[in-house]
């Protein structure tokens, strides 16, 4: 990477901002990997997103106010989980997914103590979906019950992850023939679960 970034007029030009594409390209690549690839190809779209990984760090090494390089990536890393892993490094004890996970959460909020509100640190550029599920998980921990919940309990409740497919399929289908956007949609009433939730932390 370091000849790469020293010698290669292309790469010597490229920010962090440049490689944001790249970087969400090779995450879902992994993803379809994952989901249905060979382990050949895992094992080759694991290197591409770990290259990209070595690619940010480079650039933040010439940073000239605030340098890290991937040693210092690393070196975070681990400190940070030893601080979420009490019970492995220390003499928490944890005998079930459920303990780690009040361990995790415990050391996460401690590492976040500046955040106010639930919904800090949840990244805005996640697809629709996945910033939905996060949001509502979140929503149900600050106890605001959000209205779309009593709109699904109430339809045909999916039974697995193949009806809830299907039913997702469906209502996307719905979205194209009266030429609404779902994405816009979701993200629109996101918007208003939010501002439940903040009302809701502000006592308001």
């Amino acid at each position: 990477m370091r000849e790469v970034r020293e010698r290669c007029v292309w790469s010597q030009q490229i920010s962090h901002r440049d490689l944001v594409p790249y970087l969400i390209e090779e995450s879902h690549e992994v993803i379809d990997a994952v989901e249905g690839g060979t382990r050949a190809d895992l094992r080759e779209e694991l290197g591409d997103l770990l290259w990209q990984v070595l690619f940010h760090a480079a650039i933040a090494a010439q940073d000239p106010d605030d340098p890290f390089d991937i040693d210092d990536v690393a070196a975070t890393l681990t400190e940070k989980m030893v601080r979420r892993h009490p019970h492995v490094f220390a003499g928490e004890v944890a005998t079930t997914p459920e303990e780690v996970l009040v361990h995790w959460n415990a050391a996460k909020a401690a590492e976040k103590r500046t955040r106010r509100s639930v919904l800090d640190g949840i990244p805005r550029g996640m697809p629709a979906l996945a910033l939905a599920q996060k949001v509502v998980g979140r929503a149900a921990g600050a106890g605001v019950v959000d209205a779309g919940t009593d709109a699904a309990t109430s339809a045909a409740r999916p039974t697995s992850e193949a009806e809830l497919g299907d039913a997702l399929l469906g209502l996307v289908a719905v979205a194209r023939a009266e030429g609404w956007d779902a994405e816009r949609a979701l993200r629109e009433r996101l918007r208003a679960l939010e501002a439940e939730v903040r009302e809701a932390e502000s006592g308001s």
